[in-house]
């Protein structure tokens, strides 16, 4: 649902840390400027999960407002998105595959970046020929 509001091009960056997601709008804001020293109102969409990984909340400016999803799994947990190599204090990106995939419960992502980096520059670049 969050990937058909958000397109393709709508960065996502996941908070490298369990967050207290009784925090509303302010609140995630204040985390989104501060901690990670990104614009909230830039269009990207963020993503925060708590200790138990059983709630995620995303923060989303859509161009007319502030929006949060926010979703509680029944059973199980959400991947911990932290436990990967090399995380950077002002977030973990994910491509909007890749969020899907984690509002699925994918443990694959704990581990591993899943998709491919962008390959639009690759394609649309001219081909030399031998």
């Amino acid at each position: 649902l969050v990937v058909m509001f958000a397109g393709r091009n709508t960065r996502v960056w996941a908070y490298p840390a369990p967050c207290d997601l009784r925090k509303g709008f302010n609140g995630l804001g204040g985390l989104v400027e501060h901690a990670l020293c990104r614009s909230v109102l830039g269009g990207d969409l963020f993503l925060f999960t708590n200790r138990r990984r059983n709630t995620a909340k995303m923060l989303y400016w859509d161009g007319t407002g502030m929006c949060i999803f926010h979703k509680k799994l029944a059973e199980g947990t959400f991947p911990k998105l932290w436990a990967r190599e090399g995380i950077q204090p002002t977030g973990i990106e994910l491509t909007t595959n890749e969020l899907a995939l984690f509002l699925e419960g994918c443990k694959l992502l704990e581990t591993q970046k899943l998709s491919t980096e962008d390959k639009t520059q690759k394609w649309l670049a001219p081909q030399s020929r031998v």
